[in-house]
């Protein structure tokens, strides 16, 4: 795949940024002027030097190192603390002497809770704190206690407390939410006016059971002579979302929703998100549609884009979508389906021929009750209609891109950088280990015939999680230098206005509705952030709710056993993944049986001198949890014989 040559910024020996902290101590600095340093900072644990997860630093840059992650540095000073409060729990209470557990600051940072005399604290409580004295190496973190946000056995307090931790907007100002209101619930005829009518064309939407926001829809037809006419059909939020508005100066804050399990803060409010932004079935809704032409081979032969109308005639869910295509469901919108699913295969056949991973992972839904209590899980397997819906909106993002590209206009773009050979080389070798034939120089498509191989057995889930740990973080930047991922040279974000920030501007960008003096490099910063920040919160609720559930369980049934598969091997212990929850545990070797455990470091093998117990990455093991500790998300485990 061609790709166009990258400019590489030398670093300077010194610049400022945001820090963001990553849950194993080190950090990465994201420069105030991105001209200063095309990437983060790689910040190692040794040199974040007391600084917190979005503080403003000083950082100075090592000039000999040479990190696949990019330039590193160390924190030389705090410019500005990022929070003037925490989100914390009390873990211990001793006479006066009261330790609170913040997760932004680690284990090795206990708080101090300097307590009044009127409020009346247990262990658990969860706390928004505010800070005194921040502390260093030698003194502690000292806060008092700003409000009480409910206890640790309480679920519903789960969400409240991540807006807490990771400093997130879950409530509108009165302005926006007037401005939302103002905008009315009904598509006007005057708005129809200078768009393509296409209320007759058969639009359906194919979503999870549980969305309430339709941002896309799909159309397609086929010739006689074989050739596919589809449509995409999203959102027109830019119609309605303005720039510099309230609604404009909210979304730019928030840069995206953040979606809990049971719940969801929306980066645009209701009357925007799940109504007239919200491609319901049987009402007009204003959108913006790709329109393409495929030949029989799947290849793009034509393409346009046109702000547009349309009336949604069905909203399926990815399941009876499924029920239409087995045909298990009787539906007038069967043949329409079918057409997605020929056109899904033959582009993921072109995806894969460029070099593109296809993972089809499964994922893990967690149901939730009114009171936010977990009550079990349900695995919901990546198949044909989730496909076709992806393979369909990667299409459309990259026709926007090469659109706004050949138009010669900045956008921005979703680059993902090739990860490093060494990181590769290691990931290749951990697949042999597991059994798989791997060539000695694999070429993409061995991978994704390694992938293939993988899919039906108990390593799948586990190879596809080592690889991405290999990749780069996909980012937003005004510089293109491609997608290495999805092996493409032009590649942006369009398809979700309603809950994306960077795909509203595109919007914006290819009708030119936007002011020229843009500052796309900022942008794609804030964009690229608080997505990063996003997704920190949301796996934070996810792990919590998974240790809810297996509390649950724990008490129902303590001698219940759990099979897991190992996913690495140190010399002082193992890690694996519970299979029924997707969750990682732990056990110290001291804890595995009654053996002294050798470690080889040539195959990552521990292996007993008494019993001969060998413990290799992909082996299977049974395991029962003793007990689940909520405040530190720590479970203790133990192996079963």
């Amino acid at each position: 795949m061609s790709r166009r040559p990258k400019k590489e910024t030398p670093p300077p020996e010194t610049l400022t940024g945001i820090i963001r902290m990553h849950p194993r101590g080190f950090g990465f600095v994201i420069p105030d002027d991105p001209k200063q340093s095309d990437k983060d900072v790689f910040i190692p644990k040794r040199f974040t030097n007391q600084a917190v997860d979005g503080d403003h630093v000083e950082v100075g840059i090592n000039p000999h190192s040479k990190s696949e992650k990019g330039p590193e540095g160390e924190v030389l000073s705090i410019l500005k603390r990022g929070r003037t409060h925490l989100a914390g729990i009390i873990s211990s209470i001793e006479g006066a002497h009261i330790t609170a557990h913040v997760p932004i600051l680690g284990e090795a940072r206990p708080v101090l809770i300097k307590k009044e005399k009127k409020t009346s604290l247990k262990v658990g409580d969860r706390l928004t704190l505010k800070i005194l004295e921040w502390g260093d190496e030698k003194k502690a973190t000292i806060c008092e206690v700003a409000h009480i946000i409910g206890h640790i056995s309480d679920p519903s307090c789960d969400t409240e407390a991540a807006v807490e931790e990771y400093g997130l907007s879950d409530k509108f100002p009165k302005e926006v939410i007037k401005s939302a209101k103002a905008i009315g619930t009904k598509v006007s005829k005057k708005e129809l006016l200078d768009r393509e009518d296409l209320t007759k064309t058969t639009c359906i939407t194919i979503d999870p059971e549980t969305a309430k926001d339709f941002d896309d829809a799909l159309s397609i037809s086929k010739s006689g002579y074989g050739h596919f006419f589809l449509g995409v059909h999203i959102a027109d939020v830019a119609h309605y979302v303005h720039s510099k508005s309230p609604l404009d100066t909210e979304a730019t804050k928030r840069s995206n929703s953040t979606y809990f399990p049971g719940t969801c803060i929306p980066m645009l409010p209701e009357e925007l998100s799940n109504n007239l932004c919200s491609l319901r079935q049987g009402v007009i809704r204003l959108t913006v549609s790709v329109l393409m032409e495929f030949n029989p081979q799947g290849d793009l032969i034509d393409g346009s884009i046109k702000r547009s109308f349309i009336k949604s005639k069905k909203r399926f869910t990815y399941g009876e979508a499924k029920e239409v295509l087995e045909g298990k469901r009787k539906s007038p919108h069967s043949n329409a389906i079918k057409h997605m699913a020929e056109l899904c295969n033959l582009l993921k056949k072109k995806r894969g021929e460029r070099g593109s991973i296809d993972f089809a992972l499964p994922e893990l839904i967690l149901k939730i009750d009114k009171k936010g209590q977990p009550t079990g899980v349900k695995v919901e397997e990546y198949h044909i209609t989730h496909q076709l819906v992806e393979e369909f909106m990667l299409k459309a993002n990259e026709v926007v891109a090469k659109n706004l590209h050949d138009r010669g206009k900045s956008l921005i773009f979703r680059v993902h950088e090739e990860p490093g050979s060494e990181n590769l080389d290691a990931f290749f070798e951990g697949a042999r280990a597991l059994g798989f034939q791997v060539p000695p120089k694999p070429s993409g498509e061995d991978l994704q015939k390694l992938f293939d191989q993988a899919r039906n057995t108990a390593f799948s889930q586990q190879l596809a999680i080592s690889f991405i740990r290999t990749l780069k973080i996909a980012i937003y930047s005004p510089q293109n230098v491609g997608h290495y991922g999805l092996a493409l040279e032009h590649y942006c974000h369009f398809t979700s206005p309603i809950r994306r920030y960077s795909d509203l501007i595109i919007q914006r960008l290819l009708f030119d509705e936007e002011e020229t003096d843009l500052n796309l490099e900022q942008i794609a910063s804030d964009c690229s952030d608080k997505e990063r920040v996003s997704f920190r919160a949301e796996m934070s609720v996810k792990s919590l709710k998974k240790h809810r559930l297996l509390q649950a369980w724990l008490k129902e049934d303590p001698n219940r056993n759990y099979q897991a598969y190992i996913t690495r091997i140190k010399p002082f212990g193992i890690f694996f993944e519970i299979r029924e929850l997707f969750l990682e545990g732990s056990l110290h070797v001291s804890e595995l049986e009654n053996d002294y455990f050798v470690f080889d470091p040539r195959t990552s093998i521990l292996q007993g001198e008494r019993t001969g117990t060998r413990y290799a990455v992909g082996s299977e093991v049974t395991v029962r949890p003793t007990t689940v500790d909520l405040i530190h998300l720590e479970t203790k485990w133990e192996i079963v014989n």
